[in-house]
């Protein structure tokens, strides 16, 4: 059964708590590199992205660039990360409408992005968070899953549906801060298997007051 509203919040605030200021993993110096790297991490590890990010912004350190480079050229550089044929086909895609229609200049706005080929909702979120400073809440694998295991939300909630309730509990002034401090949660205790989560008895207090 999902937790109440209060509850949820100060679970997910114990949460943030314990990772204050995580950051993004990805390396990336501007929103071009955030949003090229946030592309190529779907169904990947971004450690695997940052090994091919280097090489791949030196050969093409912008937009303008990209769009003139075919798939072909680009999958070497992709080769050893999921995917990389569709992604190289998104990154010439993506980046062709980016001079087409914004100038080379990366959108700050949801709808403007989410047209661009192979950005979904979830890369939307973290560039408009971490690259605009925009409230937004991204939803991976790892906070899709605590979100269930801490009950959050119901079972067999979407990650949709995870999003809005997070956005709905957490202030919104944390939303940025919560989705990089949920990651690291995710990543260091609260595993796919054997979940050390036991060992903060801080997370279960409300829980054992309803």
């Amino acid at each position: 059964m999902m937790l109440n509203k209060k509850c949820a919040k100060k679970v997910l605030e114990e949460m943030i708590a314990l990772f204050p200021n995580a950051e993004p993993e990805l390396n990336f110096k501007n929103r071009y590199q955030l949003l090229v790297a946030v592309l190529l991490s779907a169904q990947t590890t971004d450690i695997a992205v940052n090994k091919v990010t280097p090489a791949l912004f030196e050969a093409y350190p912008n937009p303008a660039s990209l769009a003139k480079a075919s798939p072909e050229e680009l999958m070497p550089y992709l080769q050893t990360i999921g995917l990389y044929r569709n992604k190289a086909k998104y990154l010439h895609l993506c980046a062709n409408q980016l001079m087409e229609r914004h100038q080379g200049e990366i959108p700050s706005n949801r709808k403007d992005l989410e047209a661009l080929a192979g950005v979904g909702r979830k890369t939307t979120n973290v560039v408009l968070s971490v690259g605009f400073g925009i409230p937004a809440f991204a939803v991976d694998t790892h906070i899709h899953r605590i979100c269930l295991h801490h009950k959050i939300v119901d079972p067999g909630a979407s990650v949709r549906q995870v999003e809005n309730r997070v956005m709905e509990v957490v202030d919104k002034d944390q939303w940025i801060q919560a989705h990089q401090s949920l990651i690291l949660f995710g990543r260091r205790i609260c595993h796919p298997r054997n979940p050390e989560c036991h060992n903060y008895p801080q997370l279960f207090t409300c829980q054992e007051e309803e």
